[in-house]
């Protein structure tokens, strides 16, 4: 299967007043087409850093990357258009209904009105916000801004979609309703997700592979199972306990070590 996001050697420093700060040490990472990937890691690990460098928000400042066949740096915009990002903050103006927020989603990827507002019946119809369509978006549950902030980022068909923590805050059956939607965009239209979170039940449930970051570089990647089975030490061991050991935090296998599997 092709690869739709490839990265060698991607880093990222700041530059402080107390001197450089490598958040992101050169990650090589590869994710294939239609892939749920979890990416994973403690706080300040530079989850967040990679995915904005790959959704053109961050330039790197070292190694390469491309997303769908774009170069990030030779073409941003190529990338931009072939992605969809859904932050941790969400985006969406309390004080517009869900309508005008997807009306106005459609018509800043040039789309004409009509077209901007039926992809917003479209998207509406898809992610369960059709009785909302005309209530204030500031009135919408935690749950159903989610869902909002997924369809704006779904507006333009990208290949790809980027989540950063989408659950972060929800309750149980808002979880288990964007899990099933992650699932459905997957089975239905072969997107690509790229998902961050600390929830690793979620991980364990959506991720067909895992890429587990720490101190800006990857310390370990592979399937749930085949992490738990390397690292921590059991095909029945929990994800959090290997999760722990593989960054360094918890107990490790004897003959563990950092490799990809």
């Amino acid at each position: 299967m092709a690869a739709v996001i490839s990265a060698a050697g991607l880093a990222r420093t700041f530059q402080t007043k107390l001197g450089p700060v490598e958040a992101v040490r050169g990650i090589d990472l590869t994710v294939r087409e239609g892939e749920i990937l979890g990416f994973l890691g403690p706080n300040g690990a530079g989850k967040t850093t990679t995915l904005r460098m790959l959704t053109t928000l961050l330039k790197p400042t070292g190694g390469t990357a491309a997303v769908a066949g774009h170069d990030l740096t030779a073409d941003p915009t190529g990338v931009r258009r072939a992605c969809g990002y859904v932050a941790q903050s969400g985006g969406v103006d309390p004080q517009i209904s869900v309508r005008e927020e997807l009306v106005t989603q459609g018509r800043l990827y040039r789309l004409t009105k009509a077209q901007a507002a039926e992809r917003a019946e479209e998207l509406a119809c898809d992610l369960g916000l059709a009785e909302l369509l005309d209530r204030r978006s500031g009135a919408l549950s935690g749950g159903q801004r989610r869902r909002l902030d997924i369809a704006m980022a779904l507006t333009h068909r990208p290949k790809v979609l980027f989540l950063d923590e989408p659950t972060t805050g929800l309750d149980p059956g808002s979880r288990a309703d964007l899990w099933e939607l992650v699932r459905g965009l997957r089975a239905e239209y072969g997107t690509t997700v790229f998902l961050t979170t600390h929830y690793l039940d979620e991980a364990d449930a959506l991720a067909d592979r895992l890429v587990i970051v720490d101190r800006g570089a990857v310390a370990a990647e592979g399937t749930p199972s085949a992490l738990r089975l390397r690292y921590g030490g059991s095909i029945d061991a929990t994800l959090q306990d290997t999760f722990l050991a593989i960054t360094g935090r918890g107990p490790a296998p004897a003959d563990a070590a950092p490799v990809a599997l």
